[in-house]
């Protein structure tokens, strides 16, 4: 009730003070400044920090050039455990011109003194109080000289990340402390996709049996990575219960905040008992980097500490760097000009009256002058590197990891902000660029409990004492996978695959199969995923399809049958006739072949007919020739020559596009003649939905959604088909007598089907690709298990001997036989039609560029005396049947007669050049001109 009053005066405080007089005007330098300390001496933190505290004021006092002669004089007040008794000395610091205050140890008393301090603005330097809720926005006169938990939090997340462990439980007092701290790991979690499954309150200062009651419920629990964040104080009675309830044997992780590195450096040596009950345990401490300051500071510390059995903490260190930290900021408080003044409360006749003399409160005026100065301060101190950031958190925060072994412990590793998890000192990388790559996130080998070097699971299957209730879909077809004849009495292949996976698991898990559905359709296989969810079923096993809806409510095992979506259609065998010889070819490949045999070939004879005897003659000569040489390169049986350059590399190209139709052709109609064909209307799931008849499946298959939303299939073509004789008789009506015309269902039914049924067949490709899996709750564990055990289930051998017991049938009589071969279709040669195509473009190109220039070099004169244009087409057709030698010689000629007719009386140089030139003429006529060629 005390405690309540007292807040209620507080709040008062916080309406705001304001001045109306200064108490006392102190000079610039006073010769004692006044700080007080606030903590309890006999914890486990307290009695080292007292001794670091006390050590801190005597090297302070003792250097000249800190304060320059003024002397920091402490005021110590012991809590005593007691928030209540904080309270009050920190009020007490208050009436006695205090200008800082070292403290609180209790992150929940920090809370409530900060706000007295953020009135009368006093500034609050805390070692120990690493609840990561005290926000500088709230309490901007609250200074953490320590680490803040929100890091220790992240550190504990990337271990448990680390092990690829996914569920935790936190144990924590309930006080602002625990709590905020615990819902900081939450939060680090959820971002590695791990979480906190069971929230294991303790009250503060609880007895054995609370910590009993509670550690029995945890037991109960599935998850046994276990995160203990409680007060040093009584955090090794945790263990103690835990060790007496067997929860330190194999299989467990501890993992303890950084209190019980405390306690280990404070108490060393701990009995033989508790450490006994640590062994395995992992723990964290603050890490500070060697230096020489912290060296002399450790050497110093048994002198410190003669005669008092206390070690040195990380805590320690924290506090004495806070005394330097403080000293440091009051020194340049003074070089900046600062007067300690306070103002006295106006409101003392508000709450005058009573024992409590509120009245006495003073505000600091140079607090926020001060508290600059602290937050500016950039020192090396026993701690390392002394520097605030942005956030009023120190700079480069990092943990050392530590496993508890034997009558010591053990560092396996660090963690920084900067770089995450490591075996090097944080310091060695805190130059480097930050890899948190995960080949760098390195740890040493760690003892776990049970004396044990191999990583634990991480959970094992609860000690409630509750059966797994297993959904099993009690099937009407396809018993062969799922077969339902009693409620003890259920077996079939899924059922097989399951249970020879859990012999394979490590430990025992109790199960209940329950049948789902009525026994007279096949059960929804989403339904009975959705029931997982909706907590009526643990897991759900059988014939259940892995599809994207289902993956949104539950986890699934790795596969244990890979199967898809298939069109199954009636089929019969297709004879060979007279004309199957046409077949491997569609239409329009062999009309677009017989286009570019003629094509090709008047390509050629245009290359060659002004220059090969070969392809000249009369009319009718020229095309029997042409059509001749165009179809007998089929057969490479062409008789003709080719002189011409084009014309030869024309010919080359065809005749490799002729090759590699020609052996296409082949072997297409080999395997037509040679292999038993089957055939059927349907090619595929392309031809059901372009057309319009009826469309089967099995009763509760996934197929109906997915023809629906998938492929837009309307819902009255679709007929649901209750057995395997009910989808025969359908297939065999068909679409027009009250059937459908194919059916679509999973491979691994239909194969089972088909395996008796040889008038049907899979038609087209698998238009799906899905597995068979086990269904269990989102982030189970054992879904990861049983994913494992299948996969050596499948190495093992063992898969394939199940499947052989229950879905081998004999073959059926059509094997061997195959659907109809698809003709090759025309796109499966374009290319190479486009190639030989664009060779005839580019030679007739340069054919007819090189014979224009012919025919302006050889007819320049007789165009200029031909007015019309049909007769110098005329010409040029004439010029283009002639061959190319007589236009040659005609030409020479004609040079001749120039050149003769000439009124020049000539020099005997011109007739020597003229007879010279009549002798070469002659001479090239012989040689252009066959043998037995007549002129034109």
């Amino acid at each position: 009730m005390n405690f309540i009053v007292w807040l209620l005066a507080s709040m008062v405080i916080c309406n705001g003070l304001p001045a109306v007089g200064l108490s006392t005007n102190v000079t610039r330098r006073p010769k004692v400044v006044n700080i007080g300390a606030i903590f309890s001496i006999k914890s486990v933190i307290g009695k080292a920090a007292k001794v670091a505290i006390d050590a801190a004021i005597d090297d302070v006092n003792s250097h000249p050039d800190i304060l320059q002669g003024t002397q920091l004089k402490l005021k110590l007040k012991d809590s005593n455990y007691s928030g209540f008794m904080a309270v009050v000395e920190a009020l007490l610091f208050m009436e006695k011109d205090t200008v800082a205050i070292i403290g609180p140890q209790s992150s929940v008393t920090a809370h409530v003194i900060s706000h007295i301090a953020n009135v009368l603005q006093v500034p609050l330097l805390s070692f120990s109080s690493t609840d990561p809720t005290l926000s500088p926005i709230q309490f901007p006169f609250f200074v953490r000289t320590s680490q803040n938990d929100l890091y220790q939090m992240a550190a504990i997340a990337e271990i448990i990340d680390h092990y690829e462990w996914r569920e935790v439980i936190a144990i924590y007092e309930d006080d602002d402390h625990g709590r905020n701290g615990i819902a900081a790991l939450g939060d680090k979690l959820a971002e590695r996709r791990c979480r906190i499954t069971y929230k294991a309150r303790l009250s503060p200062e609880p007895t054995r049996d609370e910590i009993t009651d509670v550690l029995v419920k945890v037991a109960l629990r599935e998850s046994r990575i276990l995160v203990v964040h409680v007060p040093g104080s009584w955090g090794l009675k945790v263990f103690s219960v835990a060790q007496y309830l067997g929860m330190l044997g194999s299989g467990n992780v501890w993992i303890a905040t950084n209190w019980l590195s405390t306690v280990l450096d404070t108490n060393s040596p701990l009995s033989q008992d508790a450490m006994d009950n640590i062994q395995g345990v992992v723990t964290l401490r603050m890490y500070t980097p060697d230096s020489q300051l912290k060296r002399r500071f450790v050497s110093r510390w048994s002198n410190l500490t003669e005669g008092k059995p206390v070690g040195l903490n990380a805590y320690s260190l924290y506090a004495y760097d806070t005394v330097w930290l403080l000293a440091r900021a009051i020194n340049e408080f003074f070089n900046q000009g600062g007067n300690i003044s306070f103002l006295n409360d106006s409101l003392s006749s508000q709450l005058s009256g009573g024992n409590l003399h509120l009245d006495a409160l003073s505000v600091f005026q140079g607090g926020n002058l001060l508290l600059d100065n602290i937050l500016k301060v950039n020192m090396k101190g026993v701690t390392g590197d002394f520097k605030f950031t942005n956030d009023r958190n120190l700079i480069n925060p990092a943990f050392e990891l530590i496993n508890v072994i034997g009558t010591g412990y053990r560092r396996f590793g660090y963690w920084s902000n900067h770089s995450g998890l490591s075996i090097a000192p944080p310091e060695t990388l805190w130059e480097k660029p930050p890899n948190r790559s995960s080949a760098s996130q390195m740890l040493h080998g760690v003892v776990w409990p049970g004396q044990t070097t191999q990583k634990p699971r991480g959970w094992v299957f609860p000690n409630s004492g509750r059966h797994l209730n297993i959904g099993v879909p009690h099937r009407v077809s396809y018993r062969e996978f799922v077969s339902v004849r009693g409620p003890d009495a259920i077996t079939g292949y899924c059922i097989d695959v399951f249970t020879a996976a859990l012999n394979l698991l490590p430990y025992a898990v109790p199960y209940k199969l329950i049948p789902f559905g009525d026994g007279h359709t096949n059960p929804s296989g989403t339904e009975l995923v959705r029931l997982i969810t909706a907590g009526v079923f643990d897991a759900a096993i059988g014939d259940i399809a892995i599809i994207t809806n289902r993956t949104k409510m539950a986890d699934f095992t790795q596969p244990y049958v890979e199967s898809g979506l298939v069109v199954v259609a009636p089929v019969w065998r297709k004879n060979s006739n007279a004309f199957a010889f046409l077949r491997p070819f569609t239409r329009r490949m062999w009309a677009v072949t017989a286009i570019f045999f003629l094509l090709v070939g008047t390509v050629v004879w245009i290359l060659e007919h002004r220059m090969n005897d070969e392809f000249r003659g009369p009319p009718r000569r020229q095309i029997v020739t042409l059509l001749w040489f165009s179809f007998s390169t089929w057969f490479f049986a062409h008789r003709e020559n080719t002189v011409s350059v084009l014309g030869r590399i024309v010919l080359i190209i065809w005749l490799f596009v002729v090759l590699i139709i020609n052996s296409s052709y082949t072997a297409s109609l080999t395997s037509i003649l040679t292999v038993q064909q089957l055939t059927s209307p349907i090619k595929g799931i392309e031809t059901l939905v372009a057309s319009k008849d009826p469309i089967g499946y099995q009763q509760g298959s996934f197929a109906r959604n997915y023809l629906i939303d998938e492929l837009r299939i309307d819902p009255s073509r679709l007929v649901a088909l209750n057995s395997p004789e009910e989808c025969a008789k359908a297939l065999k009506d068909g679409p027009h007598k009250g059937g459908v015309a194919a059916m679509v269902d999973d491979r691994a039914y239909i194969e089972l089907f088909l395996s008796t049924r040889c008038e049907f067949s899979i038609v087209g490709r698998e238009f799906t690709k899905n597995g068979w899996g086990f269904a269990f709750p989102r982030d189970s564990p054992l879904a990861v298990d049983m994913s494992t055990a299948i996969l050596k289930l499948s190495e093992n051998g063992d898969l394939q001997r199940i499947h052989d017991k229950w879905l081998l049938r004999r073959a059926c009589s059509y094997q061997g036989a195959k659907m109809e071969v698809d003709r090759l279709q025309l796109k499966s040669f374009w290319g190479l039609f486009s190639i030989c195509g664009l060779a005839c473009l580019i030679a007739l190109f340069l054919y007819f560029l090189k014979m224009m220039r012919q025919f302006s070099r050889h007819y320049s004169e007789e165009s200029e005396f031909q007015s019309s244009r049909s007769a110098r087409i005329q010409t040029f057709l004439s010029f283009a049947d002639e061959k190319e030698e007589e236009v040659k010689s005609r030409s020479k000629r004609r040079q001749m007669e120039r050149v003769s007719n000439r009124t020049d009386d000539g020099s005997n140089s011109t007739s020597y050049s003229i007879r010279r030139d009549m002798g070469e003429f002659t001479s090239n006529k012989n040689i252009g001109t066959p043998t037995g060629s007549s002129e034109v």
